[in-house]
């Protein structure tokens, strides 16, 4: 090999250790609950009847400058040797009863084992849990069937016709929870916004599942934009 060669080489190695460390070094956790009333719209895209309670997308690690890690592939090697996509399915049997009530894909024709495949290897695969697909799908259903992270409790409100300003909706989670949420918006035609997700960020510890709620860097995504004059619809399951 020659120097030229063998530099160039050096330089492939350090970047990708470089983007190995990066994706490692996140530092919370994003807890992410659909309202299935408001995102699952148009309904005939999606399952009926639909769940009249939050449903999980997932649990995601997140870079202080509150961006998901990015998936697991050659570019990201953020951990050494994590379970791949199809076996982390395959042990969840133990807790697929559980999965099928409160993790569902709520698209028509979908399998839920799809939506799982894809946030393993989407998200778990670069989380604290390589190794136990298990134990990270359960430590999920945990913390989102955990009464204190109730939404409906959270928000302290309940699902209505008439909108909610959206920084009351912010307010409500922070004197009820402790911690400012993150609060997704989808827009409908006429421009009106419907609460479809409600997100909790949770420190990093490591060695311990999640569960010290903190403040999400980023209170609002998706359409919603300014929280003192942003009206969000919150509907009432049909």
């Amino acid at each position: 090999m020659g120097i030229k060669q063998f530099i160039g080489y050096a330089l492939v190695v350090l970047a990708s250790l470089v983007v190995s460390a990066q994706g490692s070094d996140f530092e919370f956790y994003k807890l992410s609950l659909i309202w299935p009333t408001s995102a699952c719209y148009p309904p005939s895209r999606y399952k009926t009847p639909l769940p009249t309670f939050f449903t999980i997308h997932g649990l995601w690690p997140t870079f202080a400058n509150d961006t998901a890690v990015p998936q697991y592939g050659p570019n990201n090697r953020c951990n050494a040797n994590p379970v791949g996509p199809d076996a982390a399915v395959a042990r969840l049997t133990p807790i697929q009863d559980r999965l099928n009530q409160r993790w569902p894909n709520l698209r028509a024709g979908a399998e839920n084992s799809v939506f799982w495949r894809h946030e393993w290897q989407n998200h778990g695969m670069c989380s604290d849990y390589p190794q136990d697909p298990l134990s990270y799908f359960n430590d999920t259903l945990n913390l989102a069937t955990s009464t204190k992270f109730d939404p409906f409790k959270a928000l302290g409100v309940q699902p209505s016709n008439t909108p909610y300003l959206l920084n009351t909706l912010l307010q409500n989670v922070y004197k009820n929870v402790g911690a400012y949420p993150q609060i997704s918006c989808t827009k409908r035609s006429g421009g009106a916004l419907y609460l479809s997700e409600i997100r909790f960020c949770f420190t990093r510890t490591k060695k311990t599942p999640p569960s010290v709620v903190q403040s999400c860097p980023t209170r609002f995504a998706g359409e919603c934009r300014d929280p003192l004059t942003n009206n969000v619809h919150f509907p009432a399951a049909s």
